[in-house]
């Protein structure tokens, strides 16, 4: 009965909000327990409930430090390869968004993203001035058309770029430690949370932000 009520009122409900219902039954039945009836069983306060209804276990992130970083980008020869952990590493970007990039998304520093993991039409990053240079001197040199992918490879042969990047330097490196660090170290520098989380790393509350900050 106790479970079937905390399904209904928690239906279609994020798991952190099944988890605070169950808490907040687990108080109210618990005060009852206390200070009217000693005897009163709490019927929140079983190992099925108690399993269903846990708490996920924090996770830290190992968060890479801006010299090993800079390491990593400088000892990287290729220009695509760079280009691409530099995107992700200054501009707080996705791999994913990365290798949809195309020419006629770059307006000096503004890249502008389409349809992205938001769901909104269009997204913006803005890059620092140099790395913006070194990109349109990139697309300039290799002669990529204005509708052309920029840097045509795949998802897994990124990843497995980013992998070797890494270990040049004895870290064990994936795609999304470049944009965490993008966050971290612009919060170390002073930015504003809101601005981190809403401008760089585009995410839609503050809440989804905090899980990857280091």
């Amino acid at each position: 009965m106790t479970l079937s009520f905390l399904n209904r009122i928690t239906e279609g409900k994020k798991r952190q909000t099944k988890r605070t219902r169950y808490s907040h039954l687990l108080a109210f039945f618990n005060f009852i327990k206390n200070h009217i009836n000693q005897e009163f069983l709490n019927p929140c306060d079983t190992p099925m409930l108690k399993k269903l209804f846990r708490a996920r276990p924090s996770y830290h992130w190992n968060i890479i430090e801006k010299d090993t970083v800079d390491e990593i980008i400088f000892r990287t020869s290729k220009p695509r390869n760079r280009l691409i952990l530099e995107l992700m590493a200054r501009g707080g970007m996705r791999i994913s968004e990365v290798l949809k990039l195309t020419p006629s998304d770059i307006n000096d520093r503004r890249l502008t993203l389409r349809d992205p993991k938001s769901g909104r039409d269009q997204e913006f990053v803005i890059i620092p001035q140099k790395l913006a240079d070194r990109l349109k001197d990139y697309i300039r040199q290799k002669g990529i058309q204005h509708h052309q992918r920029i840097f045509p490879i795949c998802y897994e042969a990124s990843r497995e770029m980013v992998a070797k990047a890494g270990s040049v330097v004895g870290i064990h490196l994936r795609p999304h430690d470049l944009r965490r660090h993008a966050a971290t170290y612009s919060s170390r520098s002073g930015v504003p949370i809101e601005i981190v989380s809403k401008v760089i790393l585009r995410h839609s509350n503050l809440s989804t932000h905090r899980k990857i900050l280091g």
